[in-house]
């Protein structure tokens, strides 16, 4: 993961794309330069106002060249310019994030005591639901300590597709 710091002046304008995935649609926004957001619902008018559709913006590109690779099992880690815009806090929980191997899980106690908080997996948590780039920040990969899923932002259906391809894909 690629990380810069923006404001959100210089988020603006913003790119969008609409990717068909198997886990279903994915709208991705980005600058010229970072990817800014992946939903898996689509965004409001609110927000399609402020954006263009465009398949010319060359972070779009990529990151849906990476996605596209990822969902056929033949990517494992993102390379990709992100705009991540958080509390201090929340930015150690998404870079641990990307510390979680491909095809592996931890729990939300032990991401808590990875970024030094503890016993706060409850705020681990919700650091995790709002990662503003999931798949690429694989928050996916985090699990209840019962061995449960927990939470996804996409719902528990999305999360345990993207589990069991990521299992799929390293077992074969």
């Amino acid at each position: 993961m690629r990380k810069t710091k923006s404001t959100p002046r210089e988020l603006l304008p913003l790119d969008y794309i609409r990717l068909d995935s198997p886990i279903g649609d994915l709208h991705l926004f980005a600058t010229e330069h970072e990817l800014v957001r992946i939903d898996f619902r689509a965004p409001p008018k609110s927000v399609t106002k402020l954006a263009s559709a465009t398949t010319k913006n060359p972070v779009l590109r990529k990151a849906r060249t990476q996605l596209k690779e990822y969902f056929a099992g033949r990517r494992t880690q993102f390379d990709l310019p992100l705009a991540l815009m958080g509390t201090p806090f929340q930015m150690r929980v998404w870079k641990e994030l990307t510390r979680i191997p491909y095809g592996k899980t931890i729990s939300y106690g032990e991401q808590a005591k990875r970024v030094g908080a503890g016993k706060a997996y409850r705020a681990v948590g919700t650091a995790n639901g709002r990662n503003p780039i999931p798949i690429v920040i694989p928050c996916h990969r985090v699990i209840a300590g019962d061995g449960g899923l927990g939470g996804y932002g996409g719902g528990l259906g999305v999360k345990t597709k993207l589990l069991r391809l990521e299992t799929s894909v390293k077992d074969s």
